[in-house]
């Protein structure tokens, strides 16, 4: 015979499925800090890319000066950092292709020099560049977060029998239901109405 109480299974099993439960909970709330995380990053440095393209447009069609490239560096640098730290190879190369292309912006008029080319046509071909390098960034954050832009299909929300739970929770009752319900109550249905 074992020497193994008759308890001793059953909650030996019980240990290790409590066990697994935890684990599996560990796993999925840092799965979730880390994406949390990122989004946010992804997000703050997105924000301050679209305000800094704002006002370089802005300044072109005023004709002023953008500003001081270390203005630029100063507001761009902590969420340029985060997302270097936090990122995937993909989205830190498409980061920083739009900062240096938006720190060209902040420097001098014609940031390249050549002979023939006229600095505002320059900055603006550079300018209109930016929503592009942009495009290229969201895209390799959505693919990174597993963000789908289209929805998913509606048979994928509900199955069977939740689908048609769901249906009968949301259908708006008819007339007399409320009376044909009450037979389920002991009520007698045959009185007159």
């Amino acid at each position: 015979m074992s020497q193994i109480p008759w308890w001793g299974l059953p909650l030996l099993a019980a240990v290790f499925a409590l066990a697994g439960a935890v684990a599996a909970r560990l796993l999925t709330v840092r799965r979730s800090r880390w994406y949390d995380e990122r989004k946010t990053a992804y997000v703050e440095l997105l924000a301050i890319f679209e305000r800094v393209t704002y006002r370089l447009r802005s300044a072109f069609d005023a004709e002023e000066e953008p500003g001081p490239a270390q203005s630029y560096i100063e507001e761009v640098g902590p969420a340029l950092m985060q997302v270097r730290l936090l990122a995937s190879g993909p989205v830190r190369s498409e980061a920083l292709a739009v900062h240096v292309l938006l720190h060209k912006l902040h420097g001098e008029m014609n940031p390249t020099a050549v002979r023939g080319v006229q600095p505002q046509i320059h900055f603006r071909e550079l300018l209109a560049q930016v929503p592009l390098v942009m495009q290229q960034l969201e895209a390799s954050i959505r693919e990174e977060l597993s963000i789908d832009v289209l929805p998913p299909p509606r048979g994928a929300l509900l199955n069977g029998h939740l689908r048609d739970r769901a249906r009968t929770l949301l259908r708006r009752p008819g007339r007399g239901s409320a009376v044909d319900d009450l037979g389920d109550i002991g009520q007698d249905r045959n009185r007159d109405r």
